[in-house]
């Protein structure tokens, strides 16, 4: 198997040194940079919006992994491909239309995510998966880092990849959470392959080989 790929959490990052941390995932092994934009109501927890993301798309040399964890995500499309996404990633939970959404998301000429929330099963995603570039796991409820990682979610992901299989797509499994060392492995022998990490990376003593770690599983 490939290399997995490893999606740091800005989230986690500390923002008195944003700088020298955006520097660091720079020098990293990681493959994405994820962006965690939270607006208080879909999620009860309020991040950051488009003006640190200009700022993270002039400073970072990965691609950006934007997950929005607002309602009504249709609205921001341009806005988030103007700040720098290689992925819009949109909550399945948040957007009454999604096939439109993730057609529109395209066309503005990014790849197209859905996120499902821990509660949501993934056949729900039957009848979108083969328009879909990458599904993401929460393995935790979203909203705050270092919460603790949810067990379901390992047969989750075993049953998103028969999904995928079943229907032929090609989408990246990518799973946010709870993710170490144990729970990553177990994630990608599930058929996992991106993981998000936030405080085990951004904690961590020696963060280049804590990604570089996560890689090699």
């Amino acid at each position: 198997m490939s290399d997995v790929i490893v999606s740091p959490s800005l989230l986690s990052a500390d923002f008195g040194r944003l700088n020298e941390e955006i520097d660091l995932i720079n020098e990293s092994d990681a493959d994405w940079l994820h962006i965690d934009v939270m607006d208080g109501v879909f999620v009860p927890n309020i991040s950051f919006g488009f003006p640190v993301l200009e700022f993270v798309k002039r400073r970072s040399v990965k691609p950006l992994d934007v997950h929005l964890m607002i309602v009504e995500p249709q609205k921001f499309i341009t806005e988030v491909k103007e700040s720098g996404a290689y992925i819009m990633n949109v909550h399945y939970e948040a957007c009454l239309h999604l096939h439109r959404t993730i057609q529109e998301i395209k066309k503005a000429g990014m790849k197209a995510g859905v996120t499902l929330n821990p509660h949501t099963p993934v056949c729900m995603l039957e009848d979108i998966i083969q328009e879909l570039d990458l599904v993401l796991i929460m393995s935790v409820n979203p909203g705050f880092g270092g919460q603790k990682f949810i067990e379901h979610s390992v047969e989750k992901v075993s049953k998103l990849r028969n999904l995928l299989e079943r229907k032929n797509s090609h989408a990246y499994i990518e799973v946010d959470g709870g993710i170490n060392l144990e729970t990553g492995r177990r994630l990608v022998d599930a058929g996992a392959d991106a993981l998000v990490a936030g405080n085990f990376v951004f904690r961590s003593s020696d963060p280049l080989e804590t990604i570089s770690s996560l890689k090699s599983l």
